[in-house]
């Protein structure tokens, strides 16, 4: 059985106008899955609508796409020009940078499109999990991150204009944005791609849940099951499924949400098996569970 789906991650970019530095840079770095090339063409509605044709797609949600950080309300009023014309996003989670001093300038700019639900910002982070232990903060702090004093002075803006957070860190950082869940209760905080786990090692997966229930005791945080793919290996039900079900098991099924992060998973497997994955791995959940998965979850966060 299909569900109709919102599919809460994704993107669109045209390229050319120099407004997306990690994929117009003359040498772009490789993305986590690997080397970006695939990925340096337009990706509009048209090319979205062709790739989820196979399904149900009823509601999408822009999140933003790295656009050039000097200007970030730009790409918002792009999308609504673009969803004016194409029925496509259905809500956008904008780009803003909390520890600058246009951070209230830029929140009231998105928050001025109707379409603008929420904002996203990648903060700093240690580059592995030496520096961290799962489910604790970052020392020292560091300018940027989720415990740096001016990083939260901007955060805590999002409440004024009616927008929650978007996290994409790796999970080592989970124990401090549980911090910072607690500490903003009135502010949503949505966990972007199941927490990055990466390491599929052992080790790994045991640091990774530690750090998801640390921030899933939080009762204001919630999360997305996308960006789950493996550098060198196709998306597949096998590889996924522990991950899948220790995210839903962890977070409980009204707190997930499933999404694509198209068309950047592209790189590890089409639509269509990311999302016949999702269902596979579901299959023994009840059709009211799967469907706050696929849809109402969605619905709900995003006001849809």
């Amino acid at each position: 059985m299909k569900f109709p789906i919102v599919d809460c991650h994704h993107h669109f970019w045209r390229l050319g106008q120099g407004n997306y530095p990690w994929l117009e840079a003359p040498d772009p770095a490789p993305h986590r899955y690997g080397p970006v090339q695939p990925l340096l063409q337009d990706y509009l509605p048209a090319d979205y609508d062709r790739d989820t044709a196979a399904f149900e797609v009823v509601a999408s949600v822009h999140v933003e796409a790295e656009w050039n950080p000097d200007d970030p309300v730009t790409e918002t009023r792009w999308l609504h020009d673009v969803a004016e014309a194409t029925g496509r996003p259905s809500a956008i989670v904008g780009q803003a940078w909390f520890a600058r001093d246009d951070i209230e300038a830029v929140l009231a700019g998105h928050a001025a499109f109707p379409l603008v639900r929420a904002v996203r910002q990648k903060p700093a982070a240690a580059p592995n999990p030496d520096a961290m232990r799962p489910g604790m903060s970052v020392i020292p702090v560091m300018p940027g991150s989720m415990s740096d004093p001016e990083w939260r002075r901007g955060y805590g803006q999002l409440a004024k204009y009616g927008l929650h957070y978007e996290l994409q860190t790796r999970y080592w950082h989970l124990g401090e944005a549980a911090d910072l869940a607690r500490d903003f209760p009135d502010i949503p905080m949505i966990v972007n791609h199941a927490g990055v786990p990466e390491d599929r090692h052992e080790t790994g997966l045991a640091d990774w849940r530690a750090s998801l229930e640390a921030v899933a005791a939080q009762p204001n945080v919630s999360i997305k099951i996308s960006g789950i793919g493996e550098a060198g290996y196709g998306w597949s039900a096998a590889r996924q499924r522990g991950v899948v079900r220790d995210v839903i098991r962890i977070f409980g099924v009204d707190r997930c949400m499933f999404a694509s992060n198209y068309p950047v998973d592209r790189l590890t497997g089409s639509f269509d098996t990311i999302f016949n994955g999702f269902l596979e791995v579901t299959k023994d959940l009840s059709d009211l569970d799967r469907r706050k998965l696929f849809h109402d979850n969605a619905v709900r966060t995003y006001r849809l």
